[in-house]
């Protein structure tokens, strides 16, 4: 009788499917593109070809700041994730926000998941050099500083092959296109296949 318990248990456990929450802004929900075309989807549709049990949950909003993150996070920890893409932070270097608010912020949003046993895989962000060749180098250093004070993954730059390829954006020559997100989904896998 208890081998069957033991059974049932390890056969749940094994079918569970991991949640995988991706904490972002436009970037992340795929502005003006559907829900389909946004790179947490291609993720979800590529690891489960791969026969991958997974889950994804798209936490990304148009316009959000990294000081939303932490009641956002709040938000999403019913679903229980295990593991959470966290891409905030460009629309605070956009508006030119002060650097020590967003590293705390990110700091805050990493130490709640952390607390609930959420892996953490951190999404670098560059600026361009409107705001200043100082902020855009302070702000670029936030990403790799967190990742490891806190030793989480980091994958080096989201938009890597993206930003600045008038082919693979929107005519606001911001966001993504689906070209774009294809190649996103690219870069945000090289890591988080490590922590599947």
């Amino acid at each position: 009788m208890n081998y069957i318990i033991l059974f049932l248990i390890s056969f749940t456990l094994q079918v569970r499917a991991e949640t995988i929450l991706f904490l972002g802004d436009s970037l992340t929900e795929g502005y003006q593109l559907s829900k389909e075309e946004a790179y947490p989807a291609l993720i979800e549709k590529i690891l489960r070809k791969e026969k991958k049990e997974i889950k994804v949950i798209n936490g990304g909003v148009s316009g959000a700041t990294s000081a939303s993150g932490v009641k956002r996070l709040d938000w999403y920890l019913r679903a229980k994730p295990d593991i959470m893409v966290l891409a905030l932070g460009a629309n605070d270097g956009l508006r030119g926000l002060k650097l020590n608010e967003t590293e705390k912020n990110l700091s805050l949003v990493i130490m709640k998941a952390q607390e609930r046993g959420m892996v953490v895989i951190l999404a670098g962000m560059k600026m361009p050099t409107n705001m200043g060749e100082t902020y855009r180098n302070e702000f670029e250093k936030i990403f790799p500083t967190l990742s490891k004070k806190y030793s989480i993954k980091l994958i080096p730059f989201l938009l890597e092959g993206v930003g600045g390829r008038t082919e693979l954006n929107l005519p606001d020559g911001i966001h993504p296109n689906p070209k774009g997100h294809k190649k996103m989904a690219d870069n945000v896998l090289k890591v988080l296949r490590t922590e599947l």
